[in-house]
């Protein structure tokens, strides 16, 4: 295993740890303060668990060489977790809208605003700010979707942590001015509606860049950049015929070149070395294959 897969799992594996650590203690002060919005993020939690979970199996796939039956690598594993991880956030939406509507419409809750809701939300956002710094600097330095998106949850998290203390606050306010206490007694729920909302939002957006993954979708102006690299160079005439597809963290890289038919093959050979490295300076650590091609004769 090389240091860049080491520390991949190791970033994943904390994400883990702490996923862990913000369940058990929002699934106990929400039980305590009977308060749906961290009840909401203990389930959000819960699954960022899961999710993480996910995340640090397929890291440690997707680093696996190439073999006989996977000749592209493992890459694409790392595709498939986003998408369970997208699966697992819409579900748990679902689950956030219907128990607020019915208690809004039909159910009546008490819920205790106390020092410890307030401080398991304090918690959770000082866990997710590191986790998020964390995950996203490894997701960027290894090129890595499936850090990527477990960043954005831990992103995620802040956001709707936030909220959750917003509508705390509304609680204690309402049971502080019981003359206003019409609409702050349901701030909790309204809430956790809010947190809904922006997990949606997220989810429909991390779940479109991994289907495109999934469909060999080409990274925007890639090709674009690598046409005119590839042409100023010496002894390469045009370049066409390009194509780009990303698997997980690994990105390929196909191009046809004209060159001077009349060049020895050692000479050809040591061209597309070149080319291959002008390539890499664009795209790093691709898998470069360059396919010369005889300029017809003039």
């Amino acid at each position: 295993m090389n240091g860049a897969s080491e520390h991949k799992q190791w970033v994943a594996l904390t994400s883990v740890a702490a996923a862990v650590l913000l369940t058990a203690t929002k699934i106990a002060v929400g039980l305590w303060t009977n308060s749906l919005g961290i009840l909401s993020e203990a389930a959000h939690s819960a699954l960022d668990l899961g999710a993480a979970l996910v995340t640090f199996l397929a890291v440690r796939y997707s680093d696996k060489p190439p073999d006989k039956e996977h000749l592209y690598g493992h890459g694409k594993m790392e595709n498939l977790s986003a998408l369970f991880e997208t699966v697992l956030l819409l579900v748990t939406c679902g689950w956030i809208i219907a128990e607020s509507v019915r208690r809004l419409t039909v159910r009546e809750v008490h819920v205790e605003p106390t020092f410890w809701a307030f401080g398991v939300m304090g918690l959770s956002i000082a866990v997710d700010v590191g986790r998020s710094r964390a995950l996203q600097q490894a997701a960027e330095q290894h090129n890595s979707q499936a850090l990527e998106a477990d960043a954005l949850h831990f992103r995620t998290d802040i956001w709707s942590s936030i909220v959750v203390i917003v509508g705390l606050l509304g609680v204690w306010l309402g049971n502080r001015f019981p003359a206003q206490a019409g609409w702050l007694v349901n701030a909790d729920t309204v809430a956790a509606l809010g947190v809904a909302g922006l997990v949606i939002v997220v989810s429909l957006q991390l779940g479109r860049r991994t289907v495109q993954g999934l469909l060999d979708v080409a990274p925007a102006g890639l090709s674009d950049k690598i046409k005119p690299a590839v042409e100023a160079m010496d002894e390469v005439i045009d370049c066409h015929h390009i194509r780009v597809r990303a698997a997980g963290p690994h990105l390929f890289v196909d191009v046809h070149v004209l060159v001077d038919g009349s060049k020895s093959l050692n000479e050809i050979h040591a061209l597309t070395d070149r080319i291959e490295e002008r390539i890499q300076e664009i795209a790093a650590n691709a898998d470069v294959t360059v396919h010369p091609e005889p300029a017809p004769a003039t």
